[in-house]
C-alpha cells in the first residue's frame, strides 16, 4: 500500500449536562494522560512524551480545564496542527506523527495520524506493525466514546482488496482478546470501505473497551485522501456524534435496566405489604359496617406490633426507591433528548459529506442513520412509555402505608386518652371516697369496722376507686 496512513480518532467525555460552567467529569483527562504514557512507553515521540506542555488545558504539567474556558477554536493547541516529530524503523524507513487535539462541545476529541515518511514507501501487513497498532487499541486509551482506527492506502487495481482489509483488521488487534469482525462494505470518496467492530468479549457493550476500525482502499487512483482532507472536519463529528450515540444507547439500556430492578423491587414490597394485611382482612368479613370495619382492622393492627414494624419499615425504605426511580425515569428522558440532538447531528455531517462526494455516501452510514438511530430512539421513548406508570404506582402505596400507620397511631393515641382519663376518674373519685371514709369510718356502727378501722378504710377506698373506675369506662365507652 502506497500514500499510507494509520489514524487514531478518539473521543471521551469532558463535562456533564448535571455540571456547571468549569466542572469536569472526575476523569476528563484520562484521554491525555493515556496518550503521554504511549509516548513513553511504545511510540516514543518527542511531542508525544511533552503533550501536556503543548495543550492549552495543562498549566506547568498540571490538568486546568479553566483555561479552556472563552476560547472559540475547537483546537486546545495554538496551532493548526502538533507535529509530534519521527521514529526510525528496523526496515530503514521513519514513522512521523501529527497529532490534533479538539473540544466538540462537551467532548475531548483526538486524532493521531502516524505515516511513513515518504508516501512512496509500501507498506504491506509486515510492516504495519512498526506503527505499533496494540499501543492505539482501547486497552490503552480508554476513552470513554470510544474510538476508531482509520487506515488509508493506495494499491493496484489487481489487488484483492476484500482479503487485504480482512488481514489489516487482524493485524490490527494481534496480540488482543478483540475479535474484528466485519460489519458493513461500501464506498467513500470513490475509493473502497471496510467497516470492522472489534468487541471485548467480557464486555462488548462498553464501548471503551470496543474498537470501530474503518479501512479505505484506493485501487482507482481517484482523488480520495484530497476530498477526505475537504470533508475533514466533517468526518471527525460525524465519528464523534456516531459514538456518543452509541455511548447514550448503552448508557439509556443500563438505565432501564436499573428502573426494571427498582420495579421489581416494588412488586416484593407489594407482596409483603399483603401478607402483613391479609390476615387481618380476613377476620373482617363478619362486619357488614364499613365504619366497624375500620375499626376492627385498626385495633387488630395495634395488637399486631409485628405487623406495624413491618409496615413503618415499608414506609422507611419506599420513599427511597421512588426517587432513585424517578431518576432513572428522568435519566432516560435525558438520554432520549441526547440521541435525538446526536442523530441531528450526525445526518448534518453526513448531508455535508454527500456534497463533496458528489452527493454520495456510504450506504451503511445511511443505514445507520435511517434505521439502527430510529431503532433505539424509538426503542428508549418506548421504555419511558413502559416505566412512566410506575412512577404512579410508587406514589399510591406511599400514600396507602402512610394511611394505615396514621389511622392507627390515631387509634393508640386515644386508646392512651381514654386510659388516662378512665384512670383520672377512678383515682380521683377514690381519692375523694378514701377522704371521706377517713374522716367518717367512726360513725359506722359495725363490729368489724369499730375493731379495724384502717383495714376498713382502706378497703372502701379500693372498692371506691374500683367503682370509679367502671364509671370511667362506661363515660368514656359511651363517649
Amino acid at each position: 500500500m502506497k500514500n499510507f496512513s494509520l489514524s487514531l480518532y478518539a473521543f471521551h467525555l469532558r463535562h456533564t449536562l448535571t455540571q456547571v460552567p468549569g466542572e469536569v467529569v472526575t476523569d476528563a483527562n484520562l484521554l491525555w494522560e493515556n496518550l503521554v504514557k504511549v509516548g513513553e512507553g511504545s511510540l516514543t515521540f518527542v511531542g508525544l512524551k511533552d503533550l501536556r506542555s503543548k495543550l492549552i488545558c495543562y498549566q506547568n504539567g498540571k490538568y486546568d480545564p479553566n483555561r479552556e474556558i472563552g476560547r472559540i477554536p475547537e483546537l486546545l493547541i495554538d496551532a493548526q496542527d502538533l507535529d509530534l516529530g519521527s521514529l526510525p524503523t528496523t526496515e530503514g524507513f521513519k514513522i512521523n506523527a501529527n497529532l490534533q487535539p479538539f473540544l466538540l462541545n462537551d467532548t475531548y476529541a483526538v486524532d493521531l495520524t502516524l505515516v511513513p515518511e515518504s508516501p512512496n514507501i509500501s507498506i504491506d501487513i509486515p510492516q504495519l506493525q512498526h506503527f505499533k497498532p496494540s499501543s492505539l487499541l482501547p486497552s490503552n486509551i480508554q476513552a470513554s466514546l470510544g474510538q476508531t482506527l482509520w487506515i488509508y492506502g493506495e494499491v493496484d487495481p489487481t489487488e484483492d482488496c476484500d482479503t487485504l482489509a480482512k488481514k489489516l483488521a487482524i493485524a490490527l488487534v494481534a496480540g488482543t482478546n478483540l475479535n474484528p469482525v466485519r460489519t458493513q462494505q461500501g464506498e467513500l470518496f470513490d475509493s473502497l470501505l471496510f467497516e470492522y467492530q472489534a468487541l471485548d468479549p467480557d464486555e462488548p457493550d462498553n464501548p471503551a473497551k470496543q474498537c470501530h476500525i474503518l479501512i479505505v482502499i484506493n485501487n482507482s487512483q481517484v482523488p480520495t485522501a484530497t476530498l477526505a482532507g475537504e470533508a475533514y472536519n466533517w468526518l471527525l463529528n460525524l465519528l464523534c456524534s456516531y459514538h456518543k450515540i452509541l455511548f447514550i444507547y448503552q448508557l439509556a439500556r443500563q438505565r432501564y435496566r436499573d428502573a426494571r430492578t427498582i420495579y421489581s423491587n416494588l412488586e416484593n414490597k407489594i407482596q409483603e405489604f399483603n401478607r402483613l394485611i391479609s390476615g387481618n382482612q380476613t377476620q373482617l368479613s363478619g362486619y357488614s359496617n364499613l365504619e366497624n370495619k375500620i375499626q376492627k382492622f385498626n385495633s387488630l393492627i395495634s395488637e399486631n406490633q409485628t405487623q406495624l414494624s413491618g409496615l413503618k419499615s415499608l414506609m422507611g425504605e419506599i420513599p427511597k426507591k421512588s426517587f432513585d426511580y424517578t431518576r432513572c425515569l428522568q435519566d432516560l428522558q435525558t438520554h432520549h433528548t441526547a440521541i435525538t440532538t446526536n442523530i441531528t447531528n450526525y445526518r448534518i455531517c453526513l448531508e455535508k459529506i454527500q456534497t463533496i462526494d458528489s452527493g454520495n455516501s456510504p450506504q451503511s452510514w445511511q443505514n445507520f442513520i435511517n434505521k439502527d438511530c430510529k431503532k433505539w430512539q424509538e426503542q428508549i421513548q418506548t421504555d419511558i412509555n413502559y416505566l412512566t406508570p410506575g412512577q404512579e404506582l410508587f406514589g399510591q402505596f406511599v400514600d396507602t402505608i402512610r394511611g394505615i400507620i396514621e389511622t392507627e397511631q390515631s387509634e393508640r393515641d386515644r386508646s392512651l386518652e381514654n386510659t388516662i382519663q378512665i384512670l383520672g376518674i377512678g383515682f380521683g373519685g377514690g381519692a375523694i371516697a378514701s377522704g371521706v371514709f377517713t374522716t367518717h369510718i367512726d360513725k359506722i356502727n359495725l363490729p368489724l369496722v369499730q375493731k379495724h378501722p384502717l383495714y376498713a378504710s382502706l378497703t372502701l377506698s379500693i372498692i371506691a376507686t374500683v367503682v370509679f373506675i367502671a364509671l370511667g369506662w362506661l363515660i368514656t365507652k359511651r363517649k
